[in-house]
């Protein structure tokens, strides 16, 4: 698990703005930029960060590429924070 990738991921707002677009079902990258005032490129920048930390997975059809929440990502990070805690008493 890259933790240090995912935590740098989710510090932006605007990829946390992505996560939860990508919670009700994958969306294109078009569709993603249309609830921003981003360029594509930028857009598309934050979507390489998601991507990266495995927060996000990618399915290309025809012209478009699709995008997913990889919710395992978080499972794990929960249970590292968790896991941090150690043995409380």
């Amino acid at each position: 698990m890259a933790i240090n990738e995912t935590l740098k991921a989710i510090s932006d707002p605007v990829r946390r703005d992505i996560l939860q677009m990508l919670k009700e079902g994958r969306k294109s990258a078009g569709e993603i930029g249309e609830h921003f005032n981003l360029t594509g490129a930028t857009v598309s920048y934050h979507l390489t960060k998601l991507k990266n930390a495995d927060l996000v997975t990618e399915q290309k059809y025809k012209n478009f590429i699709y995008y997913e929440l990889n919710a395992s990502v978080f499972e794990e990070v929960l249970t590292w924070i968790y896991n941090l805690g150690g043995n409380v008493q």
